[in-house]
């Protein structure tokens, strides 16, 4: 599997380009993860939606599915979309350091 450094630190990405020792991520990572995605800024909105996907998949073993998204963290479907284009749960899962929500295909 592929080694990554970002922000200083090495870390491990599945053939996916997801972590696969989410506990290795720090805030430090996510521009520069968002960056690979096209991400260029890091809103409040996107925070949210990456704090909400981090505490889900400590809690439930995976990140939510984009309707759980919406209605957990708060911002619209439309709005997630419109933050994450490639697809709101796949890339903020990529973005929050943990592997693809068991809901991606």
């Amino acid at each position: 599997m592929p080694i990554h450094i970002y922000a200083g630190h090495s870390v491990v990405l599945d053939e996916d380009g997801y972590f696969t020792e989410p506990e290795r991520w720090t805030e430090e990572m996510a521009p520069y993860l968002a960056a690979a995605e096209g991400i260029t800024e890091l809103t409040a909105d996107h925070w949210q939606v990456i704090k909400v996907m981090r505490a889900e998949y400590h809690a439930k073993g995976s990140g939510p599915a984009v309707r759980a998204l919406a209605k957990i963290s708060g911002v619209p479907v439309k709005e997630l979309y419109r933050l994450f284009p490639k697809g709101p749960a796949k890339v903020a899962a990529k973005i929050a350091g943990i592997p693809k929500p068991h809901s991606c295909i």
